[in-house]
């Protein structure tokens, strides 16, 4: 199977490269904006211009995965058309240059839980109302009926993955980032909400598991997914866990102030990937401790 990794240099594009590359029956190419010298099997993209035509005129993919965009919530409200560009501009882009050059590609998309907005009832399952609550989230339900659209008059073959908090080695943004960073030479850590907020927190290597399922069994029709553990975790537990993990002494506390666009509460029905089989192969407590060393190498 030969695979296209679009985003190949983010968080998740990187760990899925690596994983496929591991496997001696799928011939695996990055493609991201960053250069890169050393990989003959990596595309390199124009930062305001992605030329998906000249890739798919020249190569045939089985699986293009869509890793790219941008994610993060704030930066969408700030820079909204920014955020539209990448993360549904170029979705259409990337599926029509499918459509004309490649059909029988097969496309899987990462969009997220931030579809849901605030959930009326937990756990979420994929036929739950769409309520999304910024840019980002509106911008990942147009890519996801882009997806449709494709699929309904051009019978090009999709799906979505809705993943909700992944984390693990090599991130270096949201939550847990977050917390380190605040943590460096300081005694005191002051966060928003009330800590009572809940995320589903799934490590990067369940992420990279699900999705290799969904690749290998889903119908492709227009599908959607959730990428969690069905485990609703405080998040101020989550931060105690990480800054006991990375040995931090201080006192930290909450602003009872919530950020525009971020939910209350999340919790996700993954029956769809449990059926897949799917099963969780690392807990909260195992991967911050993972985290948190990979952390003290970076000082």
């Amino acid at each position: 199977m030969k695979i296209l990794i679009i985003g190949s240099k983010g968080f998740i594009g990187q760990h899925l490269l690596n994983f496929y590359r591991l496997q001696a029956d799928k011939d695996v190419w990055g493609c991201d904006v960053s250069a890169e010298f050393e990989d003959s099997k990596y595309i390199l993209m124009d930062n305001s211009n992605s030329d998906f035509e000249s890739i798919f005129r020249s190569n045939h993919f089985d699986a293009c995965i869509n890793c790219s965009g941008a994610a993060s919530v704030p930066e969408s409200l700030l820079n909204p058309s920014h955020d539209f560009y990448l993360n549904t501009f170029n979705v259409f882009n990337l599926l029509n240059n499918i459509r004309i050059f490649s059909p029988s590609c097969k496309f899987l998309n990462l969009s997220s839980a931030a579809v849901y907005g605030n959930p009326t009832k937990l756990p979420i399952a994929e036929d739950a109302s769409l309520q999304p609550m910024s840019p980002y989230g509106y911008h990942k339900v147009m890519a996801e009926n882009i997806c449709k659209e494709f699929k309904e008059f051009y019978n090009i073959d999709a799906c979505s993955v809705r993943i909700f908090s992944a984390y693990g080695n090599s991130l270096k943004k949201q939550l847990f980032w977050d917390v380190y960073k605040k943590s460096k030479g300081s005694n005191y850590i002051d966060f928003f909400g009330t800590g009572k907020e809940t995320r589903d927190f799934i490590h990067i290597s369940d992420v990279v598991q699900a999705i290799d399922l969904i690749l290998q069994n889903s119908a492709f029709d227009v599908d959607c997914y959730n990428i969690a553990n069905g485990e609703e975790i405080e998040i101020r537990v989550a931060i105690e866990q990480l800054l006991y993990e990375i040995g931090w002494q201080g006192e930290f506390k909450f602003n009872n102030h919530n950020r525009a666009g971020d939910p209350l509460y999340w919790c996700a029905d993954i029956k769809k990937i449990k059926d897949l089989g799917y099963a969780q192969e690392i807990t909260i407590k195992q991967g911050l401790k993972e985290y948190s060393e990979w952390l003290k190498e970076l000082d």
